[in-house]
């Protein structure tokens, strides 16, 4: 299993545990969608694009239809450049027309609603879906904008000072996916 970022980290999710609250966002994707040939998802780097892979795989075998995806990169829409180093672009894939489609954001945790508001942005300069949902594996509160996921994993209330680290084998070279909290930071 994988090593708590710091000892005092609690386990909040292992790899059983998100690959079933993958699965249930899953099928409440397939439930509020009934046109699935309209809906790609999207993920936002890093772990939003193992997310979105993960969940169109799920919702391409439970409901037989191909799920086309995406990636979206933020770092240029993002409204802390000026605070931060500046980011390594990711390349943009949107390989389909955003017009008349559904697009679902992926993305490993929901924080202040920033991330997703860039996103957002960053979809508009390419196109005008006919809706965007947002689909989070993990929700830790305190929203500094009105955004709020349409589809979440696990609501984990926290302290400003908390941390939430979502280890995935495909991004992080951890042999189990995990999700834990860490106080340490406080």
């Amino acid at each position: 299993m994988n090593q708590p970022p710091s000892p005092t980290a609690r386990l909040l999710l292992d790899a059983a545990a998100i690959e079933k609250s993958l699965k249930r966002i899953a099928h409440e994707i397939i439930e509020r969608n009934p046109d699935l040939t309209k809906l790609a998802i999207v993920g936002i780097p890093s772990r939003g694009v193992a997310i979105a892979e993960r969940l169109a795989h799920f919702v391409s075998e439970f409901s037989g239809t191909n799920i086309e995806g995406g990636i979206v990169d933020v770092s240029m829409h993002r409204d802390d450049l000026a605070r931060r180093p500046l980011p390594a672009i990711v390349p943009m894939k949107l390989p389909f027309d955003l017009e008349h489609r559904t697009i679902i954001l992926a993305d490993d945790v929901a924080f202040t609603g920033r991330t997703c508001r860039a996103a957002m942005d960053a979809i508009a300069d390419f196109g005008r879906p006919a809706r965007i949902q947002y689909a989070v594996l993990i929700d830790r509160g305190h929203r500094e904008l009105p955004i709020r996921a349409d589809y979440v994993g696990k609501n984990v209330p926290t302290a400003l000072g908390e941390r939430v680290y979502v280890r995935l084998t495909a991004t992080d070279g951890v042999s189990e996916d995990a999700v834990w909290l860490d106080n340490s930071a406080k």
